[in-house]
Protein backbone atom coordinates (compact mmCIF):
# COMPACT_ATOMS: atom_id res chain seq x y z
CA UNK A 1 0.00 0.00 0.00
CA UNK A 2 0.78 3.41 -0.72
CA UNK A 3 1.94 6.41 1.70
CA UNK A 4 -1.54 8.38 2.70
CA UNK A 5 -1.32 11.61 1.39
CA UNK A 6 -1.55 14.48 3.78
CA UNK A 7 -3.97 16.18 3.80
CA UNK A 8 -3.48 20.27 2.83
CA UNK A 9 -3.42 22.64 5.81
CA UNK A 10 -5.73 25.70 5.97
CA UNK A 11 -4.57 28.79 7.09
CA UNK A 12 -7.25 32.24 7.35
CA UNK A 13 -5.53 35.36 8.20
CA UNK A 14 -8.08 37.87 9.21
CA UNK A 15 -7.11 41.99 9.76
CA UNK A 16 -8.06 45.50 10.19
CA UNK A 17 -5.93 47.92 8.62
CA UNK A 18 -7.18 51.26 9.46
CA UNK A 19 -3.53 53.22 7.76
CA UNK A 20 -2.59 50.59 5.56
CA UNK A 21 0.59 49.60 7.88
CA UNK A 22 -0.79 46.18 8.99
CA UNK A 23 -1.79 45.72 5.40
CA UNK A 24 1.61 45.95 3.47
CA UNK A 25 2.51 43.11 6.77
CA UNK A 26 -0.06 40.88 5.69
CA UNK A 27 0.46 41.08 2.31
CA UNK A 28 4.43 40.71 2.95
CA UNK A 29 3.02 37.40 5.37
CA UNK A 30 1.21 36.00 2.95
CA UNK A 31 3.49 35.97 -0.15
CA UNK A 32 5.80 34.10 2.43
CA UNK A 33 2.83 31.68 3.02
CA UNK A 34 2.83 30.94 -0.83
CA UNK A 35 3.32 26.95 -0.78
CA UNK A 36 1.83 23.70 -2.36
CA UNK A 37 1.14 22.52 1.39
CA UNK A 38 -1.53 25.03 2.26
CA UNK A 39 -4.71 26.72 1.98
CA UNK A 40 -4.40 30.75 2.48
CA UNK A 41 -7.48 32.45 2.60
CA UNK A 42 -7.21 36.14 3.83
CA UNK A 43 -10.23 38.74 4.54
CA UNK A 44 -9.68 42.13 5.59
CA UNK A 45 -12.54 43.37 7.78
CA UNK A 46 -14.61 47.03 6.77
CA UNK A 47 -16.53 49.36 8.95
CA UNK A 48 -19.45 49.90 7.90
CA UNK A 49 -18.70 53.57 8.75
CA UNK A 50 -15.21 54.20 6.73
CA UNK A 51 -12.51 55.36 9.30
CA UNK A 52 -11.05 58.49 7.94
CA UNK A 53 -7.11 58.28 7.33
CA UNK A 54 -5.51 60.89 8.32
CA UNK A 55 -8.30 61.82 11.02
CA UNK A 56 -7.48 65.66 10.06
CA UNK A 57 -7.24 68.20 13.05
CA UNK A 58 -5.48 67.81 16.64
CA UNK A 59 -9.12 68.01 18.55
CA UNK A 60 -10.66 65.32 16.12
CA UNK A 61 -7.48 63.15 16.83
CA UNK A 62 -7.34 63.19 20.67
CA UNK A 63 -11.50 62.85 20.50
CA UNK A 64 -10.38 59.82 19.02
CA UNK A 65 -7.47 58.56 21.12
CA UNK A 66 -10.14 58.91 23.89
CA UNK A 67 -12.60 57.14 22.76
CA UNK A 68 -10.62 54.52 21.65
CA UNK A 69 -8.61 54.01 25.39
CA UNK A 70 -12.36 53.32 26.54
CA UNK A 71 -12.52 50.41 23.82
CA UNK A 72 -15.15 51.84 21.58
CA UNK A 73 -16.38 49.86 18.86
CA UNK A 74 -16.39 50.20 15.43
CA UNK A 75 -19.03 47.89 13.78
CA UNK A 76 -18.06 45.62 10.29
CA UNK A 77 -19.45 44.51 7.32
CA UNK A 78 -20.49 40.66 7.61
CA UNK A 79 -17.84 38.20 7.25
CA UNK A 80 -17.73 35.83 3.95
CA UNK A 81 -18.52 32.50 4.84
CA UNK A 82 -15.40 30.95 3.81
CA UNK A 83 -14.07 32.70 7.24
CA UNK A 84 -16.49 30.27 9.28
CA UNK A 85 -14.87 27.06 7.40
CA UNK A 86 -12.56 24.99 9.82
CA UNK A 87 -8.90 25.96 9.43
CA UNK A 88 -5.41 24.97 10.96
CA UNK A 89 -4.22 28.14 12.16
CA UNK A 90 -6.23 31.84 11.98
CA UNK A 91 -3.72 34.70 12.10
CA UNK A 92 -5.22 37.56 14.02
CA UNK A 93 -3.92 40.84 12.84
CA UNK A 94 -4.27 44.22 13.18
CA UNK A 95 -3.18 47.81 14.96
CA UNK A 96 -2.93 48.85 18.21
CA UNK A 97 -5.74 51.97 19.07
CA UNK A 98 -4.70 53.40 22.10
CA UNK A 99 -3.33 50.73 23.91
CA UNK A 100 -6.41 48.29 22.27
CA UNK A 101 -6.87 46.36 19.73
CA UNK A 102 -8.80 48.45 16.92
CA UNK A 103 -12.46 49.10 17.07
CA UNK A 104 -13.15 46.96 14.33
CA UNK A 105 -11.55 44.05 15.89
CA UNK A 106 -13.04 44.92 19.37
CA UNK A 107 -16.70 44.05 16.92
CA UNK A 108 -15.82 41.41 15.42
CA UNK A 109 -15.10 39.80 19.04
CA UNK A 110 -18.42 41.02 19.89
CA UNK A 111 -20.43 39.42 16.92
CA UNK A 112 -18.29 36.48 15.71
CA UNK A 113 -16.38 35.53 18.20
CA UNK A 114 -16.93 32.17 19.28
CA UNK A 115 -17.55 31.12 15.88
CA UNK A 116 -14.31 32.04 14.50
CA UNK A 117 -12.65 31.05 17.71
CA UNK A 118 -13.90 28.61 19.78
CA UNK A 119 -11.39 25.94 20.27
CA UNK A 120 -8.92 27.70 17.02
CA UNK A 121 -5.39 27.40 17.29
CA UNK A 122 -4.82 31.72 16.78
CA UNK A 123 -1.33 33.52 15.91
CA UNK A 124 -2.00 37.05 16.55
CA UNK A 125 -0.17 39.98 14.55
CA UNK A 126 0.37 43.78 16.22
CA UNK A 127 0.79 46.40 14.47
CA UNK A 128 1.70 49.26 17.16
CA UNK A 129 4.35 52.39 17.88
CA UNK A 130 5.41 50.88 20.28
CA UNK A 131 2.91 50.42 23.53
CA UNK A 132 1.12 46.75 22.50
CA UNK A 133 0.79 45.30 26.12
CA UNK A 134 -2.19 46.08 26.64
CA UNK A 135 -3.52 45.31 23.79
CA UNK A 136 -2.03 41.73 23.77
CA UNK A 137 -3.36 40.91 27.23
CA UNK A 138 -6.74 42.22 26.33
CA UNK A 139 -6.55 39.62 23.33
CA UNK A 140 -5.12 36.73 25.37
CA UNK A 141 -8.12 36.94 27.82
CA UNK A 142 -10.48 37.34 24.97
CA UNK A 143 -9.35 34.62 23.01
CA UNK A 144 -9.38 32.26 26.23
CA UNK A 145 -12.70 32.93 26.90
CA UNK A 146 -13.36 30.80 23.38
CA UNK A 147 -10.83 28.38 24.77
CA UNK A 148 -8.62 29.28 21.53
CA UNK A 149 -4.60 28.31 21.58
CA UNK A 150 -2.49 30.97 21.50
CA UNK A 151 1.18 29.29 20.93
CA UNK A 152 2.77 32.42 19.56
CA UNK A 153 2.54 36.12 19.05
CA UNK A 154 4.14 38.71 16.27
CA UNK A 155 4.17 42.29 17.05
CA UNK A 156 5.89 44.90 15.16
CA UNK A 157 6.65 48.11 15.97
CA UNK A 158 7.46 51.39 14.74
CA UNK A 159 11.34 52.13 14.48
CA UNK A 160 11.41 55.80 15.64
CA UNK A 161 12.49 56.40 19.33
CA UNK A 162 9.80 57.60 21.81
CA UNK A 163 9.18 60.40 22.58
CA UNK A 164 9.64 60.96 18.60
CA UNK A 165 7.44 58.06 17.48
CA UNK A 166 4.45 59.20 19.74
CA UNK A 167 4.76 62.54 18.70
CA UNK A 168 5.15 61.63 15.14
CA UNK A 169 2.13 59.38 15.40
CA UNK A 170 -0.02 62.31 16.68
CA UNK A 171 0.85 64.55 13.95
CA UNK A 172 0.25 62.19 11.18
CA UNK A 173 -2.86 61.21 12.69
CA UNK A 174 -3.82 64.78 12.78
CA UNK A 175 -2.92 65.22 9.06
CA UNK A 176 0.52 66.72 9.31
CA UNK A 177 3.52 65.23 7.57
CA UNK A 178 6.08 65.19 10.55
CA UNK A 179 9.26 63.18 8.44
CA UNK A 180 9.28 66.55 6.58
CA UNK A 181 9.04 68.85 9.87
CA UNK A 182 12.50 70.87 10.21
CA UNK A 183 12.35 69.97 14.33
CA UNK A 184 11.49 66.22 13.56
CA UNK A 185 13.38 64.84 10.65
CA UNK A 186 16.72 64.45 12.58
CA UNK A 187 14.27 61.89 15.24
CA UNK A 188 11.23 60.42 12.86
CA UNK A 189 12.80 59.81 9.20
CA UNK A 190 9.07 57.47 8.11
CA UNK A 191 5.99 56.66 9.36
CA UNK A 192 5.20 52.94 9.71
CA UNK A 193 7.03 49.87 9.21
CA UNK A 194 10.52 49.79 7.06
CA UNK A 195 11.26 47.73 4.06
CA UNK A 196 13.18 45.19 6.78
CA UNK A 197 10.19 44.70 8.76
CA UNK A 198 8.12 43.88 5.90
CA UNK A 199 10.99 40.85 4.89
CA UNK A 200 11.03 39.87 8.65
CA UNK A 201 6.73 39.26 8.00
CA UNK A 202 7.75 37.93 4.59
CA UNK A 203 9.56 35.29 6.52
CA UNK A 204 7.67 35.18 9.52
CA UNK A 205 4.90 33.49 6.49
CA UNK A 206 7.29 31.08 5.39
CA UNK A 207 8.06 29.67 8.93
CA UNK A 208 4.74 29.25 10.14
CA UNK A 209 4.06 27.38 6.73
CA UNK A 210 6.87 24.84 7.57
CA UNK A 211 6.14 24.63 10.62
CA UNK A 212 2.63 23.80 10.32
CA UNK A 213 3.01 21.02 7.15
CA UNK A 214 5.18 19.36 9.83
CA UNK A 215 2.72 19.33 12.23
CA UNK A 216 5.70 20.80 14.91
CA UNK A 217 4.76 23.38 17.43
CA UNK A 218 4.73 27.09 16.60
CA UNK A 219 5.41 27.66 20.29
CA UNK A 220 8.85 27.56 18.83
CA UNK A 221 9.05 29.92 16.45
CA UNK A 222 11.08 32.63 16.97
CA UNK A 223 9.19 35.73 16.41
CA UNK A 224 11.56 38.93 18.04
CA UNK A 225 11.68 41.44 15.59
CA UNK A 226 14.50 43.84 14.43
CA UNK A 227 17.24 45.11 17.33
CA UNK A 228 14.83 45.24 20.24
CA UNK A 229 13.53 41.62 21.55
CA UNK A 230 10.16 42.09 23.15
CA UNK A 231 9.07 39.79 25.96
CA UNK A 232 5.93 38.61 24.52
CA UNK A 233 5.40 36.47 27.66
Amino acid sequence: MGTPEKKQKKILVLYYSHSSQSHNLIQAMIQGMADSSVTVNRYRLQPIEAQKFPIGTVPSTVWKMLRTFFRQRVPIEPLPSYCFDPYDLVVLAGPTWSYHPSGPVLSLFDRDGDRLFEGSLVIPMISCRGYWRMHWWGLKLMLKKYKATIPNVIIFTHPNKEPWRTVGVFLKLAGQVPERMGWMQPHYRKFGHTRSQLDEARSFGEKIVGTLARDEDLAGLDFNTGPARHDKS
